[in-house]
């Protein structure tokens, strides 16, 4: 009798152990997506706020493309440096991750971007510095804005899925990546300051409020239906049927 309850204690602790593992190995691809966008808003915002008038437009486009360079070689190989849940929905949709993965992906990444967000928020108002990089349109350009944003979303989703794909030269996602970001702010940034990633979006304007919160619908609705067009495209050109 002994015996068996050594070895039902036995049994518990190691399947106790094993439970605890699992969810540590699960719990690093959300942490590390949470990591991952607290420091593209950190610093891509914060190039902007802190920086923007001294940079220029030109500046603030590479510290974005940067952030997400130096992150996708840092935690790309633990969750795949979405950092981004327009990114997370373009590959849902694409059939390389499940539902339940990429709904907490989503929710970490706008923790993250809440997280960096609040850093921003107080080095920027100890220096006396006012805003934290919310994305806006001016009034009357709203056309203008969603069309920008879905466009250059299904661009930039499109990169991510092909760099990333089996047939792509490997070791180079990265560079395509964060080059592709760098040119989409350039050109972008005159029109909404450059979203094409709600996390990004969502977290300056709760800060900010006002305008940026009453605008926030569109940086949401326009990078996920942009997404959701690279995702379509995407498995059209990956169609073996198709070929």
């Amino acid at each position: 009798m002994a015996d068996v309850n050594k070895r039902k204690i036995f049994c518990l602790n190691l399947s106790s152990k094993c439970t605890i593992n699992l969810i540590a190995r699960i719990m690093k691809k959300y942490l590390a997506e949470m990591i991952g966008t607290m420091v593209l808003v950190l610093m891509g915002c914060g190039s902007a706020v802190i920086a923007g008038s001294e940079i220029g437009f030109l500046g603030i486009a590479f510290a974005f493309g940067l952030s997400v360079l130096a992150m996708v070689y840092t935690i790309g190989g633990i969750s795949g440096c979405h950092i981004n849940p327009a990114i997370t929905l373009g590959v849902l949709l694409a059939g390389r991750m499940s539902g339940k993965d990429a709904g907490m992906y989503m929710l970490f990444q706008v923790i993250g971007a809440l997280i960096g967000s609040a850093i921003l928020y107080v080095i920027a108002s100890g220096m006396g510095l006012e805003g934290t990089g919310a994305n806006m349109y001016g009034e009357g350009n709203v056309m203008p804005a969603f069309v920008a944003e879905f466009v250059f979303t299904f661009i930039f989703i499109l990169v991510v899925l092909g760099s990333t794909s089996a047939n792509a030269p490997a070791g180079f996602a990265g560079l395509a990546i964060g080059l592709a970001l760098v040119l989409i702010h350039i050109v972008c940034i005159p029109v909404t300051g450059t979203s094409v990633n709600p996390a990004r979006s969502i977290a300056p304007a709760l800060f900010e409020g006002g305008k940026a919160l009453s605008q926030l619908w569109l940086f949401i609705v326009a990078p996920f239906l942009g997404a959701v067009c690279a995702a379509g495209v995407w498995k059209y050109f990956e169609c073996q049927k198709c070929k």
